[in-house]
C-alpha cells in the first residue's frame, strides 16, 4: 500500500527544521573545549605531572596545543604555554582569572591564605593596595639601598676571606642563600634571624615552609582521598612547621612593639616592613583595618617567595656564566668598565645606559631558568571564553606555564641556548608588559616585589663579577656541570655551585680607571 506524500514530507521538514535549529544553537553559543589529554578514573591526568610539571605539561602541550584543558582528579585545569594564551588570560580576562583557587597547605601555613599571593576578592584587593603603596613602592625600595649595598659588600668581603693562597673552592649556592636571606631579614624583619639568634633560625624555618607549599596534596584533588596525608606524615609536618612559624613571627612582632615602645628608633633611619605595618593595623591610613594573622601572613610572603626567587635567579645565572667563559668574560668586561678604578659599584653607577648586558644576562636568565615556571595558578570566577573560541568554565584553575613559552622556537631562534645577546637590541622588558618574558607574572596578579628583586640581582651580580674571576674545580669541565632541577614551587639547581673565586688586585681595579 502506498504512503500518501506528506506522510513522508512533513516528518522530513520536522527534521530539517530540528537539525536547522541546532546548528543555528551550536553555532551561535559554541561550547568547544581546549583539547585534552586522555584521562585515567578518579585521578584524571595526575599521573602525567610527573616531578617537573612544567616540563611534563611542556611535552604533552607539543602534542596537544599550547591551550589544554586537564582534569586533575576533581579539579579542571587550563595549561596555557603560549604568549597569545597568557595575554588572554592575564591581561583581556584579567578580571575573570584573578581569584586563587583554594589550598589546604597553604591555608593552614599561610593564616587561611591571607597573604598577598594566594588570597581573593575583595581582601586580596585591600592587601595588595597596602604592599603596593606601603611596601614595595619605588620610594619604599629605594629606602633600602643601603642595606642591599652592605650586604653585598658583606658577602664579598667572605668570600674574598675563604679564598685562600691556593684558590680554595667555595659553596656559592650557600653563599649567595645567605645574602639574599640577610637582605630580606633586614628587610621584612629589621634584623638578621640566621645565626641562632633568640633560639631561632629563620633560614631553616624559611626552608620549611618553601619546601611545603610546593608539596604535592592529594586531598585537594581528591577529596575523600584527604586521609592519606596523615599516613605519609603531611599534616603533621605542615601543623609543626605551622606553630614554629607563627612562634617566629610573633617573637619578631613583640621585639618591635617593645622597640616602638621605648622611643629605639634613631632619626633617618629607615623603618623595616614590621614597623610599617604595625603602623597601619589600626586602618586609619588605609581605611582598612590589618589583623594579626594577616600582618603575619603578609612578612611570610615577602619574607618566603623574596627570598627564593632571589636567590634561584642569581644561581642559576653564575651556573650559566661558568658554562659560558665568553659571556662570563663579556660581563666583566662590561662592569670593570663601568666601575672606572673605583672599589665598589653602586646602584647610581646601575643605572647607567651602558649597562645593557647586565641587564641582558639577567633577562635570558630569567627567559631560560624562571624561578617559579607555572606562575602561582589563578582560578576563573564565571564562564569565559579563552582565545575567542574555547569555552572554559568557572571555577577552572589556569596553570601559564612560562618555562615552556621561554621555549617557543616561534619566539626565540635556538631557545635552548644561553645567549644574552638576544636581548641587546630588544624591547623586551620583564615588567609584564611583554608576554614573552613573564618570570614574575603579569596583570593583576603580578608579583609586586619584582622592582625590589631586580635591584638586588642586578647589584650583587655586578659586584660578584667585578671583584673576582670565577672558575670551576680543577677536573671539571663547563660541560659537566650537574643541571639537574630540584622539585617544588620554585625551581632550583638540585647541586650546590662549587667554584674556585680568585679576587682582583687593587692593580687591575687601577688598569680600569
Amino acid at each position: 500500500m502506498d504512503l500518501p506524500w506528506y506522510s513522508v514530507l512533513v516528518p522530513l521538514l520536522v527534521f530539517i527544521f530540528i537539525a536547522h535549529q541546532c546548528l543555528i544553537t551550536n553555532f551561535n553559543n559554541p561550547k568547544k573545549s581546549p583539547p585534552s589529554p586522555r584521562k585515567l578514573p578518579i585521578i584524571g591526568n595526575l599521573h602525567q605531572l610527573g616531578s617537573h610539571p612544567h616540563r611534563s605539561l611542556h611535552k604533552l602541550s607539543q602534542k596537544h596545543g599550547p591551550v589544554m584543558l586537564l582534569h586533575l582528579g576533581s579539579k579542571p585545569m587550563l595549561v596555557a604555554s603560549s604568549v597569545d594564551a597568557a595575554r588572554d588570560i592575564m591581561k583581556t580576562h584579567d578580571l575573570v582569572w584573578s581569584s586563587r583557587p583554594k589550598s589546604s597547605i597553604v591555608d593552614r601555613l599561610l593564616y587561611r591564605s591571607k597573604d598577598v599571593a594566594f588570597s581573593s576578592g575583595e581582601y586580596w584587593r585591600q592587601v595588595r593596595s597596602i604592599i603596593v603603596l606601603h611596601l614595595l613602592s619605588n620610594k619604599r625600595v629605594q629606602s633600602f639601598r643601603d642595606v642591599r649595598e652592605e650586604e653585598i659588600s658583606k658577602v664579598i668581603a667572605k668570600i674574598r676571606q675563604e679564598c685562600d693562597s691556593l684558590s680554595s673552592v667555595i659553596d656559592l649556592t650557600d653563599s649567595l642563600y645567605s645574602l639574599t636571606n640577610n637582605i630580606i631579614s633586614r628587610v621584612a624583619l629589621g634584623r638578621k634571624y640566621n645565626e641562632g639568634e633568640s633560639g631561632i633560625d629563620a633560614k631553616t624555618i624559611l626552608e620549611k615552609l618553601v619546601e611545603l607549599i610546593g608539596s604535592f596534596n592529594i586531598g585537594d584533588y581528591i577529596p575523600w582521598l584527604e586521609w592519606v596525608n596523615k599516613i605519609t606524615g603531611l599534616d603533621t609536618k605542615v601543623e609543626k612547621v605551622a606553630k614554629e612559624l607563627d612562634a617566629f613571627l610573633e617573637s619578631v612582632i613583640e621585639e618591635h612593639i617593645s622597640r616602638n615602645n621605648k622611643g629605639e628608633y634613631s632619626a633617618g633611619e629607615a623603618k623595616d616592613l614590621v614597623d610599617v605595618l604595625l603602623e597601619i593595623q589600626n586602618g586609619k591610613e588605609t581605611g582598612f583595618p590589618l589583623q594579626r594573622d594577616s600582618l603575619k601572613a603578609i612578612l611570610l610572603d615577602t619574607f618566603g617567595a623574596g627570598t627564593d626567587t632571589i636567590h634561584t635567579t642569581l644561581d642559576w645565572t653564575m651556573t650559566e656564566l661558568l658554562r659560558q667563559p665568553r659571556t662570563m668574560e663579556t660581563l666583566q668586561n662590561e662592569v670593570r668598565q663601568l666601575a672606572q678604578g673605583k672599589l665598589e659599584i653602586t646602584e647610581d653607577d646601575l643605572k647607567n645606559t651602558h649597562v645593557q648586558y647586565l641587564r641582558a644576562v639577567i633577562k635570558e636568565s630569567l627567559r631560560l631558568h624562571p624561578p617559579n615556571p607555572l606562575l602561582v595558578p589563578r582560578e576563573s570566577m564565571e564562564d569565559v571564553k579563552l582565545l575567542g573560541y574555547y569555552h572554559v568554565p568557572a571555577r577552572t584553575q589556569a596553570f601559564v606555564n612560562v618555562w615552556a613559552i621561554g621555549r617557543d622556537q616561534l619566539l626565540w631562534e635556538n631557545p635552548e641556548e644561553y645567549r644574552p645577546e638576544r636581548f641587546l637590541n630588544s624591547d623586551i622588558d620583564v615588567k609584564g608588559l611583554n608576554f614573552e618574558l613573564i618570570p614574575f607574572g603579569a596583570g593583576r596578579r603580578g608579583c609586586p616585589g619584582s622592582t625590589f628583586a631586580i635591584a638586588v640581582i642586578e647589584l650583587a651580580l655586578a659586584r660578584l663579577v667585578q671583584k673576582f674571576n670565577f672558575s670551576l674545580p680543577e677536573g671539571i669541565k663547563p660541560e659537566d656541570l650537574d643541571m639537574t632541577e630540584s622539585t617544588g614551587i620554585t625551581v632550583r639547581r638540585k647541586s650546590p655551585l662549587l667554584v674556585v673565586a680568585t679576587p682582583i688586585t687593587d692593580l687591575i681595579h687601577q688598569y680600569y680607571q
